[in-house]
Parts: structure tokens; sequence; C-alpha cells
């Protein structure tokens, strides 16, 4: 039977400092279900023209205590980007924690406002070492 990849769905705490975080990384809106009802928002987010693998953020309205403090039972979303070191200058310099810098000038790892560990992978052969990234140690874990 032919199975079709839809979505990934994270629930979030803080909708719009979660929407500003995936739109340091490029992700934009592609569509939204608001239920009056259910008392909860469906945001879905992905890269332009990659419309077929988006994000779902998952909002309550009335807050969502339930949150673990440190989604490890989740394991990251991963991204390729064009030059990992200036996606992760851009992140740094919105106010994002560089966890897992990229070192090897291939991978990085930064967490979202709700703990969700996302892993920068860099498009093709990797960068060749450079600072200050080289010599930067983690911070926290992925």
């Amino acid at each position: 039977m032919p199975l079709k990849y839809l979505h990934t769905m994270v629930r979030v705490k803080d909708l719009e400092k979660s929407m500003a975080f995936y739109e340091l990384l490029g992700l934009k809106e592609i569509r939204r279900h608001d239920s009056e009802g259910g008392r909860f928002s469906l945001i879905f987010m992905a890269p332009p023209g990659q419309e077929e693998a988006p994000i779902e953020l998952t909002w309550n309205w009335d807050g969502d205590d339930e949150l673990p403090s440190d989604s490890r039972h989740f394991g990251h979303l991963a991204y390729e980007v064009d030059n990992i070191y200036e996606m992760c200058q851009h992140l740094m310099d919105n106010g994002v924690t560089i966890n897992r810098p990229p070192r090897d000038g291939r991978m990085a790892f930064v967490r979202s406002p709700d703990n969700i560990s996302i892993e920068l992978l860099q498009a093709g052969e990797a960068l060749a070492a450079a600072e200050p990234w080289a010599s930067m140690e983690n911070t926290g874990h992925w």
C-alpha cells in the first residue's frame, strides 16, 4: 500500500513566539484552521515551494500546562540550508541560542521556543571550518 508523508505536529505554548522562530528559519504560514468549539488553532508552515512537507503548530487557546519542559520524547525536525554559517548567524542575531554549533561546517542544532530540537544540515558538501563556529562550545543540549 502506498504511503504519503503529510506533516509533523508540534504543540506550542506561545503561538506568536513559535511562529516567529519558524519564520526565522524561512518557513511561511500556508494554511490555518481555528476551532471555536475545540478552542485550538492549527497553523501549517513550510518552506516556500515545499508546501507538501509542512510542520503543524498546534496551539490550545486556554494554555497547555501538560507540555514537558524538555520535549526529549520527540526527536528533532531537520532542515537543509544553503549556508549553515549564515543561517546560524541569522538565528543568533535574532536571539536564538545555537545549542550545537556547526563546528564541522555540516550540522548544527537549535531549539524552538517550545524546546523542539531543530537540526540544520548544510546542503551538499560541508563548508570549510570557520570561526567563531570551529571553537564554539555546545550550549545546553539538543
